[in-house]
């Protein structure tokens, strides 16, 4: 066995899995997942652990994958995540943990996150169970949000000893993992369902189709529920467009749209009584893992898929897996190429998008170069369908119908990164909703970070 190579990862064959919601990666078998777990150096100092948001013990769990302790290396993930099959499908690896592993420096990292998702898939299988608290403390806690920060923060809360109740506005608990991400990527009924089902074996109670703003408020939870404190992780679910001509013709989805109604509601089946048009020749705008998500899904919903970026392929925001898988599949890359307008047929149905070539000037704030319009360059392309996918930002119902609440100028919720805590006492906030949209696993360690902050608040109440 070399040690400076990763053993490799099985998967679907891209003809094969680009006509299918199958998941793509079949992830490590047993002799596999301990080859590679042998190739961890044990460091003393763990460079791996700094890149991990919520702190997991990295080569800790190694050890017990390399010694076929299974079971003791997933109590010791479980100590940090409450998500373990998530982390190791969807987490950006490698620019985290992967990134800093002292393997990487003269050979291939140690595949942290595909370890994670054997010993999480493993105890699954075996029906083991994360470690409950021994005993309640007699304190209760709402969160608000059922996606990965507030799972995280209910988790956490639980083995703690609070008695936590999640208020979902969704028929179904995950969140972003439910309606966002597709099948392909993360199996709902298989991976999430059974993540959702530990959190509830901690003793969390989730409460769905419960709009906090409508149904309930923030205030009434605290003054008429009993709840002493709050966390809300309610996300950003509320999608932007360029405000180009021709945005609200028949045929513009947003990506959370179209995700939402693939994912959720399982558009994507035939019979199901939620379809959505599948377009014929499909434009997704954007470059991050959303608009890989719908380019992908497009495809294998029958449709020629193009990806439409304003920047070069070094400038998309995307994992590299998942550009390597989209273009595997045959999605069709348009890089430095930016819509000016959709074209609306006389039914008000999309007909087209007008592009124009873009080419990278002065670095911007970001410290990427900006793209700049080629004068004289705009051409057309024929399409049925275009998805945006260019980020989303916080609902304002939850800050709008809750006194003393700050927001900034986003609508996102202030809130210190340390603890969570916002403007309002006893009020803690994480995740996608004070960042706006952001990876999984940095809303998982918003959520980890405002139940510690939660606790050190009740304890010294």
């Amino acid at each position: 066995m070399d040690v400076l190579k990763r053993v490799p990862v099985r998967e679907q064959e891209p003809a094969a899995r680009a006509k299918n919601f199958e998941e793509v990666c079949y992830g490590y078998n047993e002799e596999e997942a301990v080859a590679e777990a042998s190739r961890c150096l044990n460091c003393k100092n763990a460079l791996c652990m700094q890149g991990c948001p919520v702190s997991i013990n990295i080569p800790g769990f190694i050890e017990q994958v390399k010694n076929r302790n299974f079971e003791e290396a997933y109590q010791i993930i479980s100590q940090s995540s409450a998500l373990p099959a998530v982390c190791g499908r969807v987490c950006p690896q490698e620019s985290q943990c992967e990134g800093k592993c002292i393997r990487g420096f003269k050979g291939d990292p140690v595949a942290i996150g595909k370890l994670e998702r054997f010993v999480a898939d493993w105890a699954r299988k075996n029906g083991i169970k994360p470690k409950k608290a021994e005993k309640m403390n007699g304190h209760k806690v709402a969160v608000i949000g059922s996606g990965p920060a507030g799972l995280t923060c209910a988790g956490d809360l639980a083995k703690l000893g609070y008695e936590v109740t999640i208020f979902e506005a969704l028929h179904a608990a995950g969140g972003v993992l439910v309606y966002g991400i597709p099948e392909f990527r993360l199996p709902k009924d298989e991976v999430v369902a059974a993540e959702v089902a530990n959190v509830e074996a901690l003793g969390v109670k989730i409460e769905t189709n419960v709009v906090i703003g409508k149904s309930i408020t923030i205030d009434e939870l605290i003054e008429e529920e009993g709840f002493e404190a709050v966390f809300i992780g309610s996300g950003a679910g509320l999608p932007k467009f360029m405000g180009i001509p021709g945005e609200q013709a028949n045929g513009v989805f947003s990506a959370n749209e179209y995700l939402t109604r693939n994912n959720l509601m399982k558009a994507f089946k035939e019979g199901y009584e939620t379809p959505i048009s599948r377009g014929n020749k499909v434009v997704v705008v954007g470059g991050g893992n959303v608009a890989m998500d719908a380019a992908r899904t497009a495809l294998r919903l029958g449709a020629e898929t193009h990806i439409v970026y304003r920047r070069s392929e070094a400038e998309l925001p995307a994992r590299v897996e998942e550009v390597h898988h989209a273009k595997e599949e045959g999605v069709i890359f348009d890089l430095l190429q930016n819509p000016t307008e959709i074209l609306v047929d006389e039914k008000g149905w999309v007909k087209g998008i007008k592009i124009i070539k873009m080419e990278l000037g002065e670095p911007d704030a970001s410290g990427r170069r900006r793209p700049v319009e080629v004068p004289g360059s705009e051409y057309e392309i024929e399409c049925d369908t275009v998805i945006m996918s260019l980020g989303t930002s916080p609902n304002p119902l939850i800050s709008s119908t809750t006194k003393g609440l700050d927001t900034n100028k986003w609508q996102c919720i202030v809130a210190e990164e340390a603890t969570g805590a916002t403007s309002k006492e006893g009020v803690y906030a994480g995740g996608d909703a004070v960042t706006g949209a952001a990876t999984v696993i940095l809303a998982m360690g918003a959520g980890k970070a405002a139940a510690a902050g939660i606790h050190d608040y009740l304890t010294n109440k």
